[in-house]
């Protein structure tokens, strides 16, 4: 069943969040340039400098006018970058949207797997998840987004900083999104060490890699049914223990390299490898949108972004920030959300009478629900939470039958209202 999800923010989301008016920022075009002038005036960058006698002379509106440009240069920059898809204006896949979300709130989850017919729009979803990621606090000039205040997500340069009593300069930066190429090398999905300069110089110089870069943000890796299994290897040591180790020439490297794993792929294609499909915490399959009505509505909105991209993510804007408000409200509440322990056992029992291996189920079931309750601005989580969520985190957890005919996701539910009624 395909509901129309895209045109509004989520639809059991509260409504009691409402977006903030856009902070007007003076046009670049207010910044006038005047040439030839008597005086020698030279214009760098929108800052007026006066040449006496080789020395430059800065007045207090050349500083102002300095850090203008700097904003202006800033808005310029994310507007030529290329025009993302409105995650507001995708119509329809509720299921594949909601597990995003999810895990935009709580990165422990442990990411999300979408499989799916091509031409579904997964990939375009994923990427749309950009302009919806929060800000966090990082260190500055840290190329792994340390976190400043939590040892698990920092380098081992801050750490050092920290213990020698250094006060660490922090600033704030979206989460990332790194896209993980299938023709990617492994130095540069993991990093390599300028062997060169470490004989040189004796010092351990470090080219990070894609896995540094995805430390606290999102690692997309696209059909990745089709990732070599050398670098399923590199995910699965990663996406396990939380470092990346770099080992050449007797040189050893280690950087945290904790992320929200994103898979997309078509099953056509062929199969996962089981330990790898284990390290994805949700997993949301997603159909071809069959309603007609539907079908043109979301072939109008893909014309209409192609002809005009500016306008179109303009009048998503309001949606857009909507989403905003609600995810970063979510992730606040998200530490005072409480589950009842008798839900807990039931979650459990649903687990051990499916046959689920290990406990990764019980564990991503409890926070996806915590998640969701967050999401919907309540403080407890209710049985309705866990049927929503609880297909999505044991359906692949699942062991293979090839000759059961029902969806895995049906059983995981049928076994579900068995256990809670």
């Amino acid at each position: 069943m395909a509901s129309t999800l895209g045109t509004s923010s989520i639809a059991f989301l509260p409504s009691r969040y409402h977006s903030s008016p856009s902070s007007s920022k003076p046009s670049l075009h207010s910044l006038s340039l005047t040439t030839g002038q008597s005086c020698g005036r030279k214009f760098y960058g929108g800052i007026g400098i006066h040449g006496v006698k080789g020395r430059r002379q800065f007045s207090v509106a050349s500083v102002a006018t300095e850090v203008n440009s700097v904003e202006q240069a800033q808005k310029i920059a994310s507007e030529s970058q290329r025009p993302v898809y409105p995650f507001a204006a995708i119509v329809g896949q509720d299921e594949m949207k909601l597990c995003l979300l999810l895990n935009v709130i709580d990165p422990k989850i442990g990411g999300v797997m979408i499989m799916g017919d091509r031409g579904t729009g997964k990939s375009t979803t994923v990427r749309s998840l950009v302009d919806l990621l929060p800000e966090i606090k990082v260190v500055a000039g840290d190329p792994y987004n340390s976190d400043p205040e939590d040892p698990e997500f920092m380098g081992v340069e801050v750490r050092e900083r920290i213990l020698k009593g250094e006060e660490l300069s922090v600033v704030l930066n979206k989460i990332n999104m790194v896209d993980l190429p299938l023709g990617a090398t492994e130095d540069r999905v993991c990093g390599t060490i300028d062997i060169e300069k470490a004989l040189t110089e004796g010092v351990k110089a470090f080219e990070p890699g894609l896995l540094a870069k995805a430390n606290r943000g999102i690692l997309y890796v696209d059909e990745v049914n089709l990732l070599d299994d050398h670098l399923v290897d590199v995910l699965l040591d990663s996406a396990a223990s939380g470092w990346n180790t770099v080992e050449r020439e007797g040189i050893s490297i280690s950087h945290p390299a904790r992320f929200i794993l994103i898979g997309s792929g078509n099953p056509e294609e062929g199969e996962l490898r089981p330990q790898l499909l284990d390290r994805f915490g949700m997993h949301a399959q997603v159909g071809t949108v069959r309603d007609a009505e539907l079908r043109v509505k979301i072939v109008e909105e893909r014309a209409r972004f192609d002809k005009n991209p500016k306008e179109f993510r303009d009048s998503y804007i309001a949606e857009q920030e909507k989403l905003q408000q609600q995810i970063s409200s979510a992730r606040n509440a998200l530490s005072s959300v409480q589950i009842d322990q008798e839900l807990k056992v039931k979650i459990s029992k649903v687990c051990a009478e499916l046959n689920v291996d290990g406990l990764r189920g019980d564990i991503v079931t409890n926070r996806a629900a915590l998640a969701l309750a967050a999401l919907k601005g309540t403080d407890k989580v209710s049985a309705e939470d866990i049927a929503t969520v609880i297909p999505n985190c044991l359906r692949h957890r699942l062991r293979k039958d090839p000759l059961e005919s029902i969806d895995s996701g049906l059983l995981v539910i049928e076994k579900f209202y068995e256990v809670f009624s």
